[in-house]
């Protein structure tokens, strides 16, 4: 059978089984999956509260186990050797839940790799936090972080309002915790002392509180009182319909204790809202379920309604009209942040989540554009939204030509606030390769701006002053530099820059540079801490499908390298395996990464539509 043919096969099977799989009210519901962190605080939360949610214990402890390397490490991704913290954490939720008792097989592994690995002492900070909130470790040495951010005004640059809007929405109950060191603990729970390396950390009373601590409680004043006061509102103001705090599971987890620090009770309306929120997130794979940190509908829905489009169906399509309509009802029209230091932002954008009400962020609000792009063509209510999320997302350059995910002109100097692990990949949103290429992307092949529009101009220079020496851009919020590479390469070539320009050729040749021996393309995660391409042990589906789609927007005719590397895509796909399940999604560096069960389904099929458009005529 010729490759044309394969691939017409191909994009009809995606497109029969996208379609079986939508839901009911337009959209598509994925696993957003992540490591074992939201599964063990769940476990540990729901054991502590003794929450009627309960059932939901031996689900989670199901799939924390599934997940258990042989060596009794938990593990971030495949070539992984073991992650000491998701270790811990697993350990944990499975320990204090009652799920697992220490003696048990698996527990004794996991405690052999803790304590080969440093033990307690060496997790990430993160983790002790959480471990501190539950009694199970002193409070780290340089908290409390002072409440006077909260008094400061937006002008200033280090000011509570100033951070990035995922920052903010998680350090709202994170201040209020730090400042009184609030600890939740189990009367009958076991302690974890046993995890620690150095003595010192060992030391308990007979009532199992800590002997050793690192700092002293400050006396709460005035003027702190006030501050916990508008954290306090900050939180309840950006409590969203489902109860979680921003669509977050992480930031809801902070809130509950928070709450519970100022004198909530357990069953307390709000609480227990938010609880029934956390479970919402859950998702049941087989015997086992997964607390998800955000669901991902809004993304996936758009990107499959998009690609769809890309594979030839029209706005005529059942499919296709009831997830555009799915789409346009989630528009933030009249956007205004809540809490202290109120915030008006420009309405017109989309959130990740559909519970993501107040939080819109460029990457969704230009792949939803894209999805009703068609639509507004001659339809009145979606052109009207269009109109608006463009000038929203147009309203969200920086001022140095690049986007950023969340945030308008971010100030790096917040980076330099606190030592605290991973603070400046969060609290600081700078333009992204990434997003700044798929923005361009759209504003190119949908809203048809060229490289004579000064907007286009200056995210141009900017991709241009960005790329790597090797030729490849870094992509914050993929991994790492196939995503940020394909995102810039297809972005600038929209625009209308010439396949035969010198920065587009570095790119195509660090693209082939890197091109496995199997013909397909795989990058490590490993990538994103190093910053720095790390190759992955065997080619992945959809970095293999971003590396092809790169290609084809350069080749006016199919190279062998591409060829090759379809017939492996079409043939990789039709079987689940690790190469695409592996984590292309990047949350926090080393430490947080996505496994988008949606992904396998959407660059692929975009990819082989996109051959199909190019090469039909030619071969």
């Amino acid at each position: 059978m010729e490759l044309l043919e394969k691939v017409q096969l191909e994009i009809e099977r995606y497109i029969s089984r996208l379609k079986t799989e939508q839901q009911v009210d337009g959209s598509w519901r994925y696993c957003f999956e992540t490591g074992p962190v939201n599964d063990a605080y769940m476990m540990i939360l729901l054991s502590t509260l003794n929450s009627q949610h309960k059932e939901l214990i031996p689900l989670l402890g199901q799939r924390l186990l599934n997940k258990q390397a042989a060596n009794g490490a938990w593990k971030q991704y495949d070539d992984d050797e073991g992650h000491l913290s998701s270790t811990i954490e697993a350990y944990a939720g499975l320990l204090l839940s009652g799920y697992s008792d220490r003696h048990d097989r698996h527990m004794q592994l996991a405690e052999a790799f803790i304590l080969r690995n440093g033990g307690v002492e060496n997790a990430h900070i993160s983790t002790k936090f959480m471990l501190a909130l539950n009694h199970l470790y002193p409070w780290p040495a340089f908290y409390p972080i002072p409440l006077f951010l909260l008094h400061m005004p937006k002008f200033i640059p280090f000011s509570f309002y100033r951070w990035s809007s995922y920052v903010r929405i998680h350090f709202a109950p994170v201040l209020i915790l730090c400042h009184g060191k609030y600890s939740l603990r189990k009367p009958s729970a076991p302690d974890i002392t046993h995890l620690f390396v150095t003595r010192k950390h060992r030391r308990l009373d007979r009532k199992g509180r800590w002997l050793h601590v690192f700092s002293k409680r400050r006396p709460t004043n005035p003027i702190s009182k006030a501050a916990i006061k508008k954290a306090e509102h900050h939180m309840l103001q950006n409590i969203v319909q489902d109860g979680t705090l921003g669509s977050y599971a992480s930031a809801t987890f902070f809130m509950i204790y928070a709450l519970l620090s100022l004198g909530y009770e357990h069953d307390s309306p709000v609480i227990q809202h938010a609880i029934q929120g956390l479970t919402s997130f859950g998702y049941r794979l087989n015997d086992e379920a997964h607390i998800q940190n955000s669901p991902s509908t809004v993304w996936d829905t758009a990107l499959i309604c998009h690609s769809l489009q890309e594979a030839g169906l029209t706005t005529e399509d059942s499919a296709i009209q009831n997830a555009a309509r799915y789409l346009l009802a989630l528009q933030q029209r009249d956007l205004r942040e809540k809490g202290g230091n109120a915030l008006v932002r420009p309405a017109g954008g989309w959130g990740f989540s559909e519970s993501s009400t107040a939080n819109p962020d460029v990457d969704d609000t230009q792949v939803v554009l894209r999805a009703l792009t068609r639509f507004a063509d001659h339809q009145s209510d979606y052109r009207e939204a269009w109109r608006t999320g463009v000038n929203w997302l147009l309203g969200m350059q920086n001022d140095d030509g690049g986007w950023a995910a969340f945030e308008k002109n971010s100030i790096p100097s917040i980076a330099r606030l606190f030592n605290i692990q991973n603070f400046a990949d969060t609290a600081v949103d700078p333009s992204a390769a990434d997003i700044t290429g798929r923005t361009l992307e759209f504003l190119g092949s949908q809203f048809k701006l060229t490289m004579t529009h000064p907007r286009v101009q200056d995210s141009v220079h900017w991709l241009i002053k960005n790329q790597k020496k090797d030729g490849s851009w870094y992509g914050r919020w993929g991994i790492s530099f196939i995503y940020g590479t394909w995102a810039a390469v297809t972005g600038m070539r929209a625009v209308g820059m010439s396949a035969d320009h010198l920065n587009v050729h570095r790119a195509i040749d660090w693209l082939l540079k890197i091109r496995q021996l199997d013909g397909g393309w795989g990058e490590s995660c490993k990538s994103d801490v190093r910053k720095e391409y790390v190759s992955a042990p065997y080619s992945t589906v959809v970095h293999t499908a971003l590396a092809l789609d790169t290609l084809i927007v350069v080749h006016d005719q199919p190279t062998e390298e591409i060829n090759k590397g379809l017939a492996n895509l079409i043939e990789w796909n039709r079987q689940d395996s690790k190469r695409s399940s592996y984590p292309i999604g990047a949350g926090l560096p080393g430490h947080f990464y996505i496994h988008y069960h949606s992904y396998p389904h959407i660059w692929p099929l975009l990819t082989l539509s996109h051959y199909l458009k190019k090469y039909k005529g030619c071969c």
